[in-house]
């Protein structure tokens, strides 16, 4: 746990994505069986464990508030932002949608997403878990941490008494992020990182099955569990996975769809709600090579062409700032 970087983490969001493009954009079976969704919601637990976890691996290595803020804003306000702007030109919406937009709080009640940006939800939740989790380190130091295993019960308690199996508002949502953060907290721990390399290296892949599983409208009240099987799956692999599982998602093509994920994120329903998602079912599903080319291709321009730029000027800024404090 000492290193930065995690290899077998790039493949799980490698599979967040993929299970969430798949459950968006493509044909998965009778639509009775409801895998779409499960997909889709699964994949987004996926997502939000490993943001949780990372963020609180981070913060638990470097307590530097700051330091963290600037790197989460340059990571996903440059697109986010255009994306919103367009959006926002192409709709003529409001300063009221579109201050809610760019503040990252348009899936609060009453919610203010704008068509082709609905999904731009989970950015909203991840900003505002990035924002407490400074303010509580900020508060507290690392120690302070420790709060976010309860308040995720709590939370799913909550989404318990609401009824809210999946939504889009933070206080019935959070807990897929507070989730892979106790799981980031466990892993620091030596008693609870032995038990987890004792576990059988088969059983990563049967948490994702089951993942799948108790995701989605066809889930029910399963999906009350889904945040703590995503982060156990997540964090159970980093100390006993198989070894085909550790070559597949450290492999190449893992790592580069890892690498453009954001980006595929973002922009797969942006297409979608365009030309290339009309048409009934038959003309859709036959322009779907298209759209997913497209998504692909937006991607890794953005990613290696835009945002990575961005992220590299915003580190020459800060390491200029610090030479000169030194002076």
């Amino acid at each position: 746990m000492a290193s930065d970087r995690i290899e077998i983490l790039d493949g799980w969001r490698a599979v967040s994505i993929l299970f969430v493009l798949a459950g968006h954009l493509l044909p998965m079976g009778p639509a009775a069986w409801k895998i779409n969704g499960s997909l889709a919601v699964g994949g987004m637990a996926l997502f939000f464990a490993l943001s949780g976890f990372l963020i609180t691996h981070f913060l638990l290595e470097r307590a530097d508030v700051a330091e963290f803020l600037r790197r989460r804003l340059f990571r996903i306000v440059p697109l986010g932002w255009s994306v919103m702007l367009v959006l926002a030109i192409v709709h003529g919406a409001g300063a009221g949608t579109i201050a809610a937009n760019l503040l990252f709080v348009a899936n609060l009640p009453p919610t203010r997403l704008m068509p082709g940006g609905e999904h731009l939800w989970s950015l909203c939740v991840e900003a505002q878990f990035y924002l407490g989790a400074a303010l509580l380190v900020a508060a507290g130091g690392r120690r302070a941490l420790w709060l976010l295993p309860p308040l995720c019960v709590l939370v799913t308690i909550g989404r318990m008494i609401a009824g809210a199996e999946y939504s889009i508002v933070t206080w019935l949502r959070i807990d897929d992020i507070l989730a892979g953060a106790t799981m980031a907290l466990l892993c620091g721990r030596p008693r609870a990182a032995a038990v987890m390399r004792r576990a059988p290296s088969w059983l990563p892949v049967l948490l994702l099955a089951l993942l799948v599983a108790v995701s989605g409208e066809r889930a029910g009240s399963l999906n009350f569990v889904r945040p703590y099987i995503a982060a156990a799956a997540v964090g159970i692999s980093i100390h006993s996975a198989p070894d085909a599982m550790r070559r597949l998602y450290a492999s190449r093509p893992a790592v580069y769809i890892a690498t453009i994920s954001y980006a595929l994120y973002v922009f797969h329903m942006l297409f979608e709600a365009s030309w290339l998602g009309s048409g009934d079912r038959l003309v859709k599903y036959a322009k779907r090579p298209l759209l997913l080319i497209a998504t692909f291709a937006a991607a890794h321009l953005s990613t290696f062409h835009f945002e990575r730029p961005i992220i590299a000027w915003g580190k020459r800024r800060r390491r200029l700032a610090a030479a000169r404090g030194r002076q």
